[in-house]
């Protein structure tokens, strides 16, 4: 549907300083979770362990068929095997743009109010549970009840990093690349544009995967282990929030240091926190889906849902094609943590290249014929991806929100649902 790049902003308390935040039918995944019996090997190992893959590697496995990545994760072993500690998110910069005592006064403050990846902490007025992550933190290990921990390291690190960067040692392999919690954008939740997502919301990743995707499904795991990694990425989400709100303090605005810590737990923190809590109040509920019972019935609702999608308001075809292969006019589609990447010409974006990690990676808009739903194939997902959007992406909200009707109502998104799952049926 229309074009427009997220950009959500948190202000302050204090008026001189505005800080930025932000707002599941498909193919067997790429990547299986890891063995159950890697948590008693890791622990047996210790923090020692492989090296990242070299870049030329990355390079020359990139756009090979699945099943041959596929055979190399497996070859990497399970579970991540590397040091653990946390990274400073200089992405973006020029290294010589942060001085060593910046560099120290960021990483100081950071532990200070988080912590370390083997022993995390939870600062006053953020909605997060310390048991829950201690159990997700720290190295793979396991007692004799048969309760594990390091749940982070042994199932998310490989791909998403100890930081939770979305750059672990897998990632440049992989097409879409590991997420990156730390700008606080979540693509696939159920609360309106703009807010953040709801503990369910990263659940329902963690159970289902992400079709079409390396994610796979973290279903077999307990209900503990479930909580406990969502927890954590929620931790690692909100601490990279954090992260660049003291570079913007300590870098862009020249703070003096040291910094006052109780202006960053009221100017910051517990903004971020109210933002987070907020998120319950947000979700949307999927009203009753229309009475689809008969083939007329639901030829009907087909149409119309077809004469919406095509609706000059909705503008669907613009990235998704007239008819939804995913063949529309917008070539050069980048969600957020690519687009900053990409300069005006060929040669600022080879400038821009060396300052992050990961190269460029464009969108592809989905080809509804597939049948392939990221977000979740059903009715309901589908409902929420048009209503509330994909945020970080091009992809917008349709639904109502407060204070905004909607290019869409709640009836209207159900016969474009309607319409998009004929495409694959």
């Amino acid at each position: 549907m229309g074009m427009s790049q997220s950009s959500h902003h948190l202000t302050g308390h204090r008026e001189r300083r505005t800080s930025p935040c932000g707002g599941l039918r498909g193919s067997p995944p790429v990547c299986p979770p890891p063995p159950e019996p890697c948590g008693a090997a890791d622990a047996s190992r210790g923090a020692g362990g492989r090296a990242a893959p070299a870049r030329s590697t990355h390079h020359r496995l990139r756009g090979l068929p699945a099943q041959v990545v596929l055979f190399v994760a497996f070859l990497a072993g399970c579970g991540y095997q590397g040091a653990a500690e946390f990274t400073l998110n200089t992405e973006g910069r020029e290294p010589e743009s942060v001085s060593p005592s910046q560099q120290e006064a960021i990483a100081a403050a950071l532990e200070r109010h988080f912590g370390t990846p083997d022993e995390p902490r939870v600062p006053s007025g953020l909605p997060l549970g310390l048991e829950k992550l201690q159990i997700a933190a720290g190295p793979v290990a396991g007692d004799k009840r048969g309760l594990r921990t390091g749940l982070y390291r042994q199932h998310c690190a490989v791909c998403h990093g100890i930081s939770g960067d979305g750059a672990g040692a897998q990632a440049a392999l992989l097409n879409p690349y590991p997420r990156d919690f730390r700008p606080g954008w979540f693509k696939f939740t159920s609360t309106a544009g703009g807010a953040k997502p709801v503990p369910k919301d990263i659940e329902r990743v963690l159970l289902r995967g992400v079709p079409g995707t390396a994610m796979p499904s973290y279903m077999t795991l307990p209900q503990r282990e479930i909580d406990a990694l969502v927890e954590y990425v929620r931790y690692l989400s909100m601490r990279g929030e954090t992260e660049l709100y003291l570079f913007r303090l300590v870098v862009d605005e020249d703070e003096y240091l040291p910094l006052d810590m109780r202006m960053v737990q009221e100017d910051w923190i517990e903004p971020l926190g109210a933002m987070w809590e907020m998120a319950e109040e947000l979700v949307v509920e999927p009203p009753e889906r229309p009475v689809v019972d008969t083939p007329e019935d639901w030829e009907d609702s087909v149409s119309r849902g077809f004469e919406l999608y095509s609706s000059p308001a909705a503008q669907c075809v613009q990235c998704h094609g007239p008819y939804g292969y995913g063949d529309g006019e917008e070539a050069q589609l980048y969600d957020e943590w690519n687009r900053v990447k990409v300069g005006m010409t060929a040669e600022q974006t080879r400038r821009l290249a060396r300052l992050y990690r990961l190269p460029p990676q464009q969108l592809r808009p989905r080809d509804f014929r597939a049948g392939i739903f990221r977000g979740g194939g059903r009715p309901e997902d589908l409902y929420w991806r048009i209503h509330v959007g994909i945020k970080g992406t091009p992809m917008p909200a349709a639904g109502p929100a407060p204070g905004s009707t909607g290019v869409l109502s709640p009836e209207e998104i159900w016969h474009v649902v309607h319409y998009i799952l004929s495409l694959s049926q």
